[in-house]
């Protein structure tokens, strides 16, 4: 393999170590679900915006309607409050296992939202995926709502995948990103707000609580999304989704580092985990196939 390649794949697995280290950092973090995005959101929004301002990327003038990027915004931040807190009331390893299911929530989406056949294969990855979960459902009933908690999550996360991949076709990646960034902050601000927890002891954290927070908004989130933009023009897409998918595995080790999570849990446990990674992957590869076949028999 050739230098260059190998520094790419390389810096690939980096992100989604990165990815796979935000569940670490959402159970080291004290504060609830909801505040930590907020404070993710606006270190990471700011973060970009200076990167535009640098860049010179400072035209905001989009080819959707404003209120598309907004529904996007308010998505990924009710995506990330739910995983966060499925993360707090159950653990890191139950959370990621379950969020693992967006890209089976995507495969139903996605011909609804593009008016297409739902594929015989995704049904029956569905009908996998259905009895992954209830092996973990059956066997570890004391977190059955950080799991609904956490499906949601990956459920809201599906739907965002779906209408930001509408939205990037004609938009630059880094302005909606920044755009979408804002807009969930802001709907966090007014939940906040409204439910009367935006106050001055919104800033009293710890010294650890902050170091936390910087690293989650800058690195896992500023920078880990610049730097897939980058690959993702050296690399192919099912290259990059295939590592993506490594982003609970990688998730998953760490908490058994870090917290000890694999004493905690019934073996049936990681069958049903691995029976729904198991179908994230033939998702992928099913697809990609499918895509060569269709090419082969255009030409």
């Amino acid at each position: 393999m050739k230098a260059g390649k190998l520094s790419t794949y390389l810096r690939l697995h980096f992100i989604v170590f990165i990815f796979g280290f935000t569940g670490i950092l959402g159970q080291l973090i004290s504060v609830g679900a909801t505040p930590l995005v907020w404070y993710r959101m606006w270190i990471a929004a700011g973060l970009i915006l200076l990167f535009l301002l640098f860049t010179r990327r400072t035209d905001f003038r989009l080819a959707q309607n404003g209120w598309i990027i907004i529904l996007a915004g308010v998505l990924i931040a009710a995506h990330w409050i739910t995983f966060f807190h499925a993360i707090k009331i159950s653990t890191v390893s139950v959370a990621l296992s379950c969020v693992a299911t967006g890209a089976f929530f995507g495969s139903i989406i996605e011909p609804i939202a593009y008016r297409r056949k739902i594929d015989g294969s995704e049904i029956i990855l569905g009908l996998m995926v259905v009895g992954g979960l209830y092996l973990i459902f059956r066997f570890e009933g004391q977190y059955t709502a950080g799991i609904i908690t956490a499906l949601i999550s990956a459920f809201l996360s599906a739907c965002f995948s779906v209408i930001n991949g509408k939205l990037a076709k004609n938009n630059s990646p880094y302005r909606i990103t920044f755009l979408e960034l804002s807009g969930g902050w802001l709907a966090c601000t007014l939940y906040l707000f409204f439910t009367g927890q935006l106050n001055a002891s919104i800033l009293s954290l710890s010294g650890s609580d902050w170091t936390y927070l910087l690293i989650l908004g800058s690195i896992c989130t500023a920078y880990a999304f610049i730097e897939s933009v980058r690959l993702m023009r050296t690399i192919s897409p099912f290259t990059f989704l295939l590592a993506i998918n490594l982003e609970p595995v990688y998730g998953i080790i760490m908490a058994f580092i870090f917290f000890g999570e694999g004493k905690q849990l019934n073996p049936y446990f990681f069958v049903g985990a691995a029976i729904i990674l198991s179908t994230v992957f033939a998702d992928t590869i099913i697809k990609r196939r499918k895509r060569r076949k269709l090419k082969t028999n255009t030409i």
